[in-house]
């Protein structure tokens, strides 16, 4: 099993904000997966450098969701959809072995 984690911004770099496309994207995530969690409380804030040097910020909420296993190509065409809807030029995904209790 894998525990798959999403980091969606909350705003495009123009500053339009996100919430219908975090909300389409857990609806989408919670059919193909039978359930889904999202951490929207409180946005993470990401800081990373860009490869002009620039130190570049995001406001960020995790969605999460299980799978029984990882679909490699299906993750990277719905990272490339997501990148897509949140006008991004990509969207972190990150697959960890999970196991439940």
């Amino acid at each position: 099993m894998y525990l798959i984690q999403i980091l969606l911004p909350t705003r495009s770099q123009s500053g339009a904000i996100h919430d219908d496309a975090v909300r389409q994207t857990r609806e989408e995530l919670a059919d193909a997966f039978q359930g889904v969690t999202a951490y929207t409380r409180t946005p993470a804030r990401g800081v990373w450098i860009a490869p002009d040097g620039d130190k570049e910020r995001d406001d960020l909420v995790m969605v999460e969701v299980l799978a029984p296993e990882f679909d490699r190509l299906w993750w990277r065409a719905c990272g490339e959809r997501l990148a897509r809807r949140f006008d991004q030029e990509e969207i972190h995904i990150r697959a960890l072995p999970a196991e439940t209790v």
